[in-house]
């Protein structure tokens, strides 16, 4: 049984349609928030998302659609707009939608480069600018707001992705981008926070990944987008207040809490307060990376060559 601990509270999850995001707005309308359906207003995404509000309401849920481009800033307006017409507020913002357009970096178009990362990076700046500002000006009004930002990035941005330098680029910046709106809304007691999840969805059941995220025959389902809903349900509830600023990997049975980039390995220059010399670097760096020394490439490690 899900503990209603967001009742009453309002949601609107991107991309909610299909996959992840339809998952995770059931997850929150299950908790008792009553959900915005945000997706593309194109035919297929329009059925999904209209499907998912159904199914919604078919266990009781409170859900409504409202379609548009998550990186559009007019559309972004009008999805706040319309949720605060419809529910009257707005306390849980999960940015999900996204696409992918793989390519290496030396096959790339420089479309292919913009627009993953316009809806991807772009949609979370819009849609996260319009949250942070109207949690922070109901703080200053009300003294009082209950907010929780989740923002959906990749583990892709911490090995980096032969195939989707645009995708993997953008996921490093909107994990950037939500650590610093953690730093400015935690004086307001808003939750900002980033998953990393790894489920199957239209995303993953391609290319390469098709195989890796197959649906087994039997047994546990390790990548039914399913499985990382309960986070996002838990990241949106009060039960989270001492949660900001954090990125979680999340799948199957497991979640990852990522720790920040050490700067534990250094060398100071041995000759004092000088400039650096590129003999004295290598004398000093020579000794780190020795032919013993293992790269760590896409994630994987890689022989030296």
């Amino acid at each position: 049984m899900t503990t209603k601990n967001i009742e009453g509270k309002v949601a609107i999850v991107t991309g909610a349609g299909r996959g992840l995001g339809r998952e995770e707005a059931m997850q929150l309308a299950r908790q008792g928030a009553r959900v915005i359906i945000s997706d593309i207003d194109l035919p297929d995404a329009k059925e999904a998302a209209y499907q998912t509000v159904e199914d919604i309401k078919a266990f009781g849920g409170e859900a409504t659609v409202v379609l548009g481009d998550c990186a559009d800033s007019k559309d972004a307006e009008n999805l706040m707009a319309k949720t605060i017409e419809t529910y009257g507020d707005m306390n849980i913002m999960v940015n999900n939608a996204g696409f992918c357009r793989d390519k290496t970096i030396f096959s790339m178009s420089d479309d292919e480069f913009d627009s993953v990362v316009r809806v991807h990076l772009r949609g979370h700046f819009v849609n996260i600018r319009n949250a942070t500002a109207y949690w922070r000006g109901k703080a200053k009004a009300d003294g009082g707001v209950y907010g929780r930002l989740i923002s959906t990035s990749s583990e892709a941005m911490l090995f980096g992705s032969a195939g989707q330098p645009n995708y993997a680029a953008a996921k490093a910046g909107i994990t950037a981008m939500t650590m610093g709106a953690a730093q400015l809304m935690a004086k307001y007691g808003i939750c900002c926070n980033v998953i990393m999840p790894r489920g199957r969805t239209a995303m993953t059941d391609q290319g390469i990944t098709a195989e890796i995220f197959k649906k087994p025959e039997d047994g546990f389902d390790v990548f039914d987008p399913a499985n990382v809903a309960p986070l996002v349900g838990y990241l949106a509830s009060p039960e989270s207040q001492m949660v900001m600023g954090e990125v979680f990997v999340v799948w199957g049975t497991r979640v990852n809490i990522v720790q920040r980039p050490s700067l534990d390995v250094f060398y100071d220059n041995p000759e004092g307060q000088q400039k650096w010399t590129v003999e004295g670097l290598h004398n000093s760096l020579g000794d780190y990376f020795t032919a013993d020394h293992t790269p760590v490439l896409d994630g994987f490690s890689v022989p030296p060559q």
